[in-house]
């Protein structure tokens, strides 16, 4: 059900919380388990059937290109969408418009996130719902800081980073683990050449006019690698023996 999708993995940011291991690679070469963080998106990628993926870059985007390469290595078509300046992530999505010409649907990303998430799952649930955006979804003690996404009994989304104030339904709240799937009709909602965000500006936009987007609760194995805090659990999780259900390969 994956095939024939295109990917875009957000790999441009400057990685200031991760300093001093970013002042000289980007935060997707930054080594998790032996592996470079961006493999693992590559890996999962690869093995639920996607071939065609769009990195971004900017902070020192020459290394990772020159890392990754065409893809070939990881049995993918990479393109790269260089920045300058950095566009943020609804920017990047909105500056990619003309290579995902002819699709109806695409993934994306977090370079910066490890999840053992079945894709497969995520795009039949997207489609069978007809939805505009799928975001996968998860509990977590720090949701809160990260920013609650509130869905209904039906998993519709209801209400995004605190707005709208009132819904009259119960609501779960949840935060967004980093991956979704969009439908080109996003793009309509997003202005062309400026940085701005998808989740702070574009999805409650598209929440007011009314369009179907939906969460999906995963409560599978996810790490984002935002902090040394973060990187530090998520050695000691790999270490630990968590079986991802693709593999990364060697840095």
């Amino acid at each position: 059900m994956t095939r024939g999708l295109t990917a875009m993995v957000l790999a441009a940011g400057l990685g200031t919380r991760l300093r001093p291991r970013t002042h000289d690679r980007p935060k997707a070469l930054v080594e998790v388990g032996g592996q470079a963080l961006v493999f693992y998106a590559l890996e999962l990628l690869r093995h639920h059937g996607v071939r065609d993926v769009i990195i971004n870059l900017h902070h020192h985007g020459d290394a990772l290109a020159a890392a990754v390469g065409d893809g070939a290595a990881f049995g993918l078509r990479i393109v790269y969408s260089r920045e300058d300046p950095l566009l943020d992530t609804g920017g990047a999505i909105k500056n990619v418009q003309n290579l995902l010409a002819g699709a109806d649907d695409f993934l994306v990303l977090n370079a910066d996130t490890i999840i053992d998430l079945p894709l497969d799952r995520l795009v039949a649930a997207h489609r069978d719902r007809g939805a505009t955006a799928t975001l996968v979804l998860r509990r977590d003690p720090e949701e809160a800081r990260y920013g609650l996404v509130e869905i209904d009994a039906g998993e519709r989304i209801r209400r995004f980073l605190g707005t709208p104030a009132a819904v009259p339904m119960p609501l779960v709240p949840y935060m967004f683990a980093g991956v979704h799937m969009l439908s080109t009709r996003v793009l309509d909602y997003m202005p062309t050449r400026t940085a701005f965000s998808i989740t702070r500006e574009t999805y409650p936009a598209m929440l007011a006019a009314g369009e179907p987007l939906y969460g999906l609760p995963f409560d599978g194995f996810w790490r984002v690698i935002d902090r040394e805090a973060d990187l530090v659990a998520a050695e000691r999780a790999l270490a630990a023996g968590v079986t991802l259900h693709y593999r990364a390969r060697p840095a």
